[in-house]
């Protein structure tokens, strides 16, 4: 059993993202976490932002207890998502809480700028979390960095509308349907996605995405993702392994 950690900055993200492929690894018998560094407190039209954060906790909750994986959040604000020492630091408590073998963050480029920095704060905080100096909380130094995975950005761009290719994509047909359902958990942000990105359709804009991807291999459906091999993280491709015959090579 592989553990592997799935961490973005809002609950959703990652539904929107890489469910497929924490669907399919599930099936397989591996540990998932899904984790996110904010609880989305700004995302809504009809609630305060602790009313907010508590909705949308218990929503990631359900998205994450469809495939039996278990939700985590950092804490850290909505919009308030800084490349900062404390925010480095409490990231890597939560790594080390995990201690994943895998893990798969945001995109360093992205359009929103809690996506960009949990980005950062991931990366650096795989490389942190084995050194024993760098202090955080009771959980234990794990022994080395993890393998760590880039998702796509939304919709495949940066923020100025340039393409970004994956190194590879995971087949997650078989699996859209488990995708669907967990992203429809996060029921509360039907009407924030309409009023923020004047998008009425949340599932259907997901699966125009995720098709898109898939098109690009020839599948129905896919995720794209992209692996960090800088020195002095892992280079093996264990995800790639672990997908096994879902594996869509660029």
């Amino acid at each position: 059993m592989t553990r592997i950690l799935a961490i973005h900055a809002h609950p959703d993200d990652i539904e929107m993202l890489c469910a497929g492929t924490l669907a399919l690894l599930a099936a397989n018998g591996h540990k998932i976490t899904i984790a996110t560094m904010t609880a989305g407190d700004c995302g809504s039209v009809e609630y305060g932002p602790e009313e907010t954060a508590r909705i949308r906790k218990a929503e990631a909750a359900a998205a994450a207890a469809l495939i039996g994986a278990d939700y985590r959040c950092a804490g850290i604000g909505d919009l308030a998502v800084f490349n900062d020492d404390a925010n480095r630091r409490r990231a890597t408590e939560l790594l080390r809480a995990i201690r994943p073998d895998i893990v798969i963050t945001s995109s360093p480029v992205d359009y929103h700028p809690d996506h960009e920095v949990t980005s950062a704060l991931v990366r650096d905080a795989c490389f942190a979390a084995p050194v024993p100096n760098y202090q955080t909380g009771p959980a234990a130094v794990p022994a080395q960095i993890p393998h760590l995975y880039f998702m796509d950005p939304i919709d495949g761009r940066d923020r100025d509308g340039n393409r970004i290719a994956p190194h590879f994509a995971v087949d997650v047909s078989a699996h859209f349907e488990k995708k669907r359902a967990m992203l429809m958990a996060h029921f509360s942000q039907r009407n924030w996605v309409t009023k923020q990105h004047g998008i009425d359709d949340y599932s259907g804009a997901m699966e125009k995405w995720t098709a898109k991807r898939g098109k690009a291999f020839g599948v129905a459906y896919a995720e794209g993702f992209r692996q960090y091999t800088g020195t002095p993280y892992p280079r093996s491709q264990l995800l790639q392994e672990l997908v096994g015959g879902a594996l869509l090579p660029s």
